[in-house]
């Protein structure tokens, strides 16, 4: 095996997590709980999601080439390929989740779109080393990394890095916009406050466990002008969550150890390689995760198809240069510091906690949504997608609701 050096490790960084290029490609993930259609407390047992999956657990299953997994708690995620336009993306995972819709239905299972299950602690179905040596990292500091791997599910968006340039369609300023949306994000979207059958005083439940997880892999990283430097130093500076090795090992990491410490050299531990770097990268969960391009991870799952709005939402906002400028104006009272033009953490913690509540954020929503609108006025884009997020909108945005509030109320009336 290779060993790696620590300049080598930074090269390696910057060059694979932003490449430069025109920002055309779209991409969604879809996260999804799984419950008894009837039962939404039934466990549901992995021998008995495995016989409903198994039909479309074949190729050319899934027309819009999408890829499912599966979540350590038995959630389910689709993945779709890239698409060039924001409204073939769209059309690719609906096609796909209807497949998988109608598979688990035929099972007597239904995917529910929440951010956090409300009623469940499902047990860990998942047994690969990673999953066991990332719950006994997370158990250190308390339940909330058995909370994030069994009972979260979200929507993430992704998008490309950006050009080398300094304007709009440059990586620089497309990763500090997806920082500025990012509260607006779980603000507008968010569908988690309730746990254990009760209101954790969260609206986002989802972005409170994140909150209370290791900082230094879940926070986004300390604020440089350069994204490759901020996110290179963010990357060697985290702790090592695993090292990959047999199937039947343990792949559990040294207490406290740094990817920079281990690059430094650790005594009884062999030297770590590229491949060992990359599986770092992947073990890495701030709300925008650079992967070659932008992963924007912050949205709770959303009910039905409004999966559709975040994705169209974020896409517009960042890919059409009109918008981008209006959205970075309208996120201007989220980062009243002018040395560090992204929002503080508090910022994300009051977007998770109580949303549209917050004035700021209701207007900057506002602002956000009016521009993407603006923008998808344009001939040739697909009116459903104008539509959705019209109607979106105007059921949460303008009333300063969240689908949270929905389920808040039927807990109130029963």
């Amino acid at each position: 095996m290779t060993e790696l050096t620590l300049e080598e490790a930074e090269a390696h960084v910057f060059g694979v997590c932003f490449r430069a290029g025109p920002p055309e490609r779209i991409g969604v993930e879809t996260e999804w709980l799984v419950q008894d259609r009837h039962n939404p407390l039934l466990p549901i047992l992995a021998g008995r999601l495995n016989a409903a999956l198994a039909p479309i657990e074949v190729a050319g299953a899934l027309t819009g080439g999408s890829r499912l997994t599966r979540e350590p708690g038995g959630q389910l995620e689709l993945s779709s390929p890239p698409a060039l336009s924001l409204g073939a993306g769209v059309e690719m995972m609906a096609a796909d989740l209807a497949v998988l819709r109608t598979a688990v239905g035929q099972a007597g299972l239904a995917l529910v779109g929440r951010g956090l299950d409300p009623y469940r602690e499902p047990p860990r179905v998942l047994d690969h080393p990673r999953y066991r040596a990332m719950e006994s990292f997370f158990d250190r500091e308390g339940p909330w990394g058995r909370d994030m791997m069994r009972r979260t599910a979200s929507v993430q968006i992704n998008l490309d890095s950006g050009e080398e340039s300094r304007g709009l369609g440059g990586y620089r300023s497309r990763w500090e916009l997806a920082h500025r949306i990012g509260p607006v994000l779980v603000a507008a979207f968010a569908n988690s406050p309730v746990q254990d059958g009760w209101p954790t005083g969260w609206l986002s439940g989802r972005q409170h466990v994140w909150s209370r997880m290791d900082a230094g892999r879940t926070r986004p990283p300390r604020y440089h002008p350069d994204p490759r430097v901020a996110w290179t130093r963010y990357a060697l500076d985290a702790q090592v969550m695993c090292i990959p090795g047999d199937l039947d090992g343990d792949w559990s990491a040294p207490s406290g150890l740094t990817f920079r410490a281990w690059l430094r050299g650790v005594p009884e531990l062999r030297p770590p390689t590229p491949a060992d770097l990359d599986y770092h990268l992947s073990t890495l969960f701030p709300p925008v995760r650079p992967r070659g391009w932008l992963e924007l991870r912050m949205t709770d799952a959303q009910n039905g198809d409004d999966w559709v709005v975040p994705t169209v939402l974020a896409a517009t906002l960042l890919n059409d240069r009109v918008a981008a400028d209006a959205a970075y104006a309208a996120t201007e009272p989220l980062c009243p510091d002018p040395r560090r033009p992204v929002p503080s953490h508090d910022v994300w913690l009051r977007a998770a906690r109580t949303g549209l509540d917050n004035q700021d954020l209701a207007k900057t929503a506002r602002a956000c949504f009016a521009a993407a609108d603006s923008a998808l006025a344009v001939p040739g884009t697909p009116a459903a997608l104008r539509h959705v997020l019209a109607d979106f909108a105007g059921r949460y945005t303008e009333r300063g609701r969240s689908p949270a509030h929905d389920h808040l109320d039927a807990l109130r009336r029963t």
